[in-house]
């Protein structure tokens, strides 16, 4: 006859114990997740757009000066069909100056917001077919088409003929661009180099 484990002998006597004795209990929790397949995204150029070195010349004094945009190629690869969404994380929360659902490029002298940049994703394809970016508002309840891509929606794929209906994809290549927006140089008491200080987090979300 094979000798219980020790952890089986303690809830055998834990049952035969005579009822008179009080007891305590506590819980045990079990957790974790599994998703359905491990997916990696990498941009080109280390995700870096790089404007350069700008003089207050180079501003509109009475306007927001719009940068050259930049651009880099966006791949997301799974290990088999998966559901995803992208997002992003604005770390310079709190200093878009031109719209909120932009991100912030940070501050200059503490007060002023120094202007903002909005990314978008162009031409996707999916599995070498040609599909269309997709967003959600409202946590993945609706979809509609738009290039998009930030901390304020859910951005996913689908195909050209159903674009309210996220599809699983296993290889993703875009383009994503990035449109840099500065406030007016009336707006900006510069003294010194001021950086141009955007730094977003780009998200990938099993769905």
């Amino acid at each position: 006859m094979n000798r219980p484990t020790p952890v089986v002998f303690a809830l055998l006597m834990a049952a035969c114990t005579p009822a008179v004795f009080a007891s305590s209990t506590t819980d045990v929790s079990v957790t974790g997740t599994i998703t359905p397949s491990s997916c990696t995204p990498t941009l080109s150029d280390g995700g870096v757009v790089d404007h350069g070195k700008l003089t207050v010349r180079d501003l509109d004094r009475d306007q927001p000066t719009r940068l050259p945009v930049g651009e880099m190629n966006l791949a997301v690869h799974c290990e088999g069909a998966t559901f995803f969404t992208l997002s992003t994380v604005d770390n310079r929360a709190g200093s878009s100056a031109i719209n909120p659902v932009f991100h912030g490029l940070g501050k200059v002298n503490e007060d002023q917001d120094l202007g903002s940049v909005a990314f978008g994703v162009f031409d996707p394809i999916a599995d070498s077919a040609p599909v269309t970016a997709i967003m959600s508002r409202d946590g993945g309840g609706s979809w509609g088409p738009s290039s998009y891509l930030g901390h304020a929606a859910l951005t996913s794929f689908a195909a050209p003929g159903d674009t309210g209906t996220p599809i699983a994809i296993q290889d993703l290549s875009a383009r994503l661009r990035a449109f840099t927006i500065v406030v007016p140089a009336s707006d900006l008491t510069l003294l010194d180099e001021v950086p141009i200080d955007g730094h977003a987090t780009l998200q990938l979300k099993y769905w």
